[in-house]
């Protein structure tokens, strides 16, 4: 048996967004704690570097909405115990065609969970919003709670937070292998490590891990290019002129997004929710001319819908997504090892709700009754992934 100051009671594999969390409330919760990562810290090769992410309680599935009812409440303890502002209440605007059912759906959840919103008409939406466009009639639906996360200050503040509760960061340091157990050991390309619970939050890279484990998640990681677009009139979508985040609708496969101008002066934010397959270790080298396909997409919707906005963009850069085939996490234990848990498959909307995923991993490696229903998140789920893969 290992000396117990060389037994940890949890280690965390991946320093993004998720396995910091995860790792916030097992220090919180005094277990000895260690978050592994492959690279440098800060890096921009996972999905949780940049400088913003949209928050909402707005969603077609009422988990998620139940779920960031208390993500905005840690946040805002983060955001006490950080002393720095992590969260900028702007709303965040739905729009869509009127007898769009996804707009329904989240407008009727959103009256069932009795979350603040608005409906307005396209009327309302062109006195309000009068640089937005509306090519086809469409209706708005607001969000008022939807905001701004300020992404990499969170992380920073998160990294911070987890060494002050006394929980152990080791960057530029990737695994190589896991060998399950009563105790798992963890090896390195610096050293060894033993641990009651392993926690796996490696986005891109979960495969790589879990592959040597018997398993497979049916996960694809796509390359997103994320475009920045100049204002002709510096300050017209902008924070101070109370203009909101938006999600758009209905008028392709995937919507786009758009975040007000602020981390960059003059420019707004405005990209595509999908992108390239991408191999993580490649995500570093040029892209090719398919790759730019999401980005044609959105500059003829910036032509065509926010007509203050120059449709070229001015800054592009890159995020993975790791997502899943129904776009929902993957929150659960490894079916034949269930002292190793996997926190996989954001899908490009896991960064706001991840003070509650990092609860529930915590809750998992520890044993715990989950505070939520995991139905929806369990790797049972996929048929395709049976007992033949273990």
């Amino acid at each position: 048996m290992a000396a117990q100051k060389d037994l940890w009671d949890a280690i965390v594999i991946g320093a993004g967004i998720q396995g910091c969390f995860t790792a916030y409330h097992l220090a919180k919760h005094r277990k000895r704690v260690l978050l592994l990562e492959q690279f440098f810290l800060p890096h921009s090769r996972g999905s949780s570097h940049g400088q913003s992410r949209i928050i909402r309680k707005a969603y077609v599935e009422d988990f998620y909405t139940q779920m960031m009812h208390e993500c905005y409440q840690i946040w805002a303890q983060l955001e006490h115990e950080a002393g720095t502002q992590l969260y900028r209440q702007t709303g965040l605007l739905l729009l869509g065609m009127k007898e769009n059912q996804e707009l329904k759906t989240i407008q009727a959840n959103l009256s069932r969970q009795r979350v603040e919103h608005q409906c307005l008409s396209s009327e309302e939406l062109k006195q309000r919003f009068p640089n937005i466009r509306l090519t086809r009639g469409e209706v708005g639906l607001l969000d008022n709670s939807g905001g701004v996360l300020y992404a990499y200050k969170a992380l920073r503040a998160l990294q911070d937070a987890v060494r002050q509760l006394g929980g152990i960061v080791h960057d530029g340091e990737k695994v190589v292998e896991i060998n399950p157990g009563l105790l798992v050991k963890v090896k390195t390309t610096s050293r060894s490590y033993q641990a009651k619970s392993l926690v796996i939050t490696a986005g891109p890279w979960t495969n790589q891990l879990l592959r040597p484990l018997g398993i497979e998640l049916p996960l694809q990681t796509l390359r997103i290019n994320v475009c920045y677009w100049r204002e002709r009139v510096p300050g017209s979508y902008g924070v101070s002129q109370a203009f909101p985040c938006f999600l758009w609708l209905g008028l392709y496969p995937h919507h786009l997004y758009g975040l007000p101008a602020g981390e960059y002066p003059g420019l707004m934010k405005v990209s595509y929710h999908h992108g390239n397959h991408a191999d993580p270790e490649e995500r570093d080298c040029p892209t090719a001319r398919a790759d730019i396909r999401d980005v044609q997409i959105v500059s003829s919707f910036v032509r065509d819908h926010l007509p203050d906005l120059k449709p070229e963009p001015a800054v592009m850069e890159s995020c993975m997504y790791t997502n899943t085939p129904d776009e929902h996490f993957i929150l659960d234990r490894h079916p034949k090892y269930n002292n190793i848990v996997i926190g996989a498959g954001f899908s490009g909307h896991g960064f706001k709700l991840a003070p509650v995923v990092g609860k529930i991993l915590y809750e998992l490696s520890m044993k715990l009754t989950p505070s939520y229903d995991l139905a929806p998140f369990q790797i049972s789920r996929f048929p395709s992934l049976g007992k033949a893969h273990l």
